[in-house]
Formats: structure tokens, sequence, C-alpha cells
């Protein structure tokens, strides 16, 4: 936007018009001020141009569903992830270093530093030093 009122660009052109404002007062404020400051907005997937009276019409009313757009598909995401926590699918991150921990301290044990530890296990320092420190904190 900053470039848009140095006039350093003529036009802006987005995917979606969705994805150049999050609400519709943001929307249309912003497409107000680059209007104000003679750059041309276009929105490829909607064909909007904005510089007619029906192209900002019609911008109006795509931007009211936008939002309702994101709540649908924030429900959808709810709705996945439950099903898949009910059929026992794991979820989030794999835990690759706790499961680790016995042969970090292990070789911790031998006298292998955390940098060595760390290569042959193929995870990071930082979580070495994690896994050690848990394991002597119980």
């Amino acid at each position: 936007m900053l470039a848009a009122k140095r006039r350093q660009v003529d036009a802006i052109l987005v995917w979606r018009l969705d994805r150049w404002g999050r609400s519709v007062a943001d929307l249309v404020g912003s497409l107000a001020e680059l209007e104000a400051v003679g750059v041309t907005f276009v929105s490829v997937t909607e064909a909007l141009e904005l510089t007619t009276p029906a192209g900002r019409a019609m911008a109006a009313m795509v931007a009211v569903f936008a939002p309702f757009e994101r709540e649908i598909l924030k429900e959808r995401v709810k709705a996945g992830v439950a099903q898949a926590k009910a059929k026992g699918k794991p979820m989030g991150r794999p835990q690759t270093a706790s499961a680790r921990q016995e042969e970090a301290r292990a070789l911790h044990a031998a006298g292998v530093s955390q940098v060595q530890i760390a290569g042959q296990l193929g995870i990071c320092c930082t979580s070495v030093g994690r896994l050690l420190k848990a394991s002597t904190a119980s």
C-alpha cells in the first residue's frame, strides 16, 4: 500500500479480492485510498476492474461474502480435525526427538558430546539438551 501511495506502482493485481482485505470495511477503505492516488486495482479470478461503477459495485458484493466463506472454511476444518481425532489419527507434528531420548541418554552416559549426539541421531542440539535435561529431572 505504501508503494501505491508513493505512486511507485500503476496497478495492483490480486488473485482474489478476499486476499486483499480481511473485512468489508478494510477492503472498501483501502480501495478508496488506491482510487484517490490513481492506482488501478484488478482482481483476476473475479474479473473485477474497479475503475468503473459496475466493477466497484461487484467488488462490494464479493467482499460481503468473503467473511462468510472464511467462517465456512473454519467450520469444515474443525469438523475434519474432530473426525480425524475420532478415528484415532495422530495430530500435530511427529515427536522425533522425544522418541530418541533413551539413545541420547545412553550416548551422553558414554561421554559423547551433545553436538555429536545430535549428529548421530539426526536431531538438533537444542533438542538433545532438552532431552538430557528432562531425563536428569525425572
